[in-house]
């Protein structure tokens, strides 16, 4: 049987300026994502390790060493040296490669559960690695998967019309990349973050597609009338705000004529 993979690319052809991404069915049942590159494809597990090894009977080299790192009488003297924090990083680009595609392909819970378990590698090697220049290695993609992992969280809510949680997902994320700068004394550098621009973005992305209701939009044409100083106009959409409240409008209290 020939192993040459020209018959899997007939009719896929390439092409340099789209991200080809699809999900197939494995010849062993389960269903696997394929990314089309210049050079044939990469093919991923849907779930576990990206590409199907279980290292020392893991599911992940991470949970080998999280497991090592548990049974150890001080776990927090757990470490790790350069050798290891290589193979984990190189772990870590597998799952990249496959959240990319996930959001390629819409599949934001998938893109939710690796990043989330990137995160969980960056805090891991952070805590234990032995050399600091092994952690920067690592926590330098903090800010980037964390602002990934906030638009899959607030698209997925976004597929569903729940506007209040996609905030709360971005939200979440703009506070970890916050966190992630005062951890380096970066603060001032917010207005150069590329994540946090992104993610205020999709923030007010959001906020200009929320439904409003007829008391919120006149709670807005109310603090435009205030800022204009345009003192008549504000009473006037006080009394309307008061009216679809059932609250007692200005004229009724002061006993003035409708």
């Amino acid at each position: 049987m020939s192993k040459d993979i020209t018959p899997i690319l007939d009719g896929w052809d390439l092409d340099p300026d789209e991200f080809q991404v699809r999900i197939v069915a494995g010849i062993d049942g389960r269903d696997k994502i394929q990314r089309r590159i210049d050079l044939g494809l990469i093919q991923m597990e849907l779930a576990g390790r990206p590409d199907g090894e279980r290292p020392f009977g893991f599911d992940s080299l991470l949970d080998f060493h999280e497991a090592r790192a548990a049974e150890a009488k001080d776990s927090s003297g757990y470490s790790l040296d350069s050798v290891a924090c290589a193979d984990l990083l190189r772990e870590g680009v597998q799952y990249y490669h496959r959240y990319l595609a996930a959001y390629h392909l819409r599949r934001f819970d998938l893109v939710a559960r690796d990043t989330s378990r990137n995160l969980r590698l960056f805090a891991f090697a952070v805590k234990h690695a032995a050399d600091s220049r092994d952690k920067i290695q690592f926590d330098q993609y903090r800010p980037y998967v964390t602002m990934m992992k906030a638009r899959a969280l607030s698209a997925e809510a976004m597929e569903r019309g729940d506007h209040a949680s996609a905030l709360v997902a971005v939200d979440d994320g703009i506070a970890g990349i916050r966190a992630f700068l005062r951890d380096y004394e970066q603060d001032e550098d917010q207005i150069e973050c590329r994540e946090l621009g992104k993610l205020v973005r999709v923030r007010r992305e959001i906020e200009e597609s929320r439904p409003v209701g007829p008391v919120e939009r006149l709670e807005q044409q109310l603090d435009l009338a205030v800022s204009l100083e345009d003192y008549e106009e504000a009473a006037r959409l006080r009394d309307q705000i008061a009216r679809l409240r059932g609250a007692p409008s200005s004229e009724a209290r002061t006993g003035r004529p409708s």
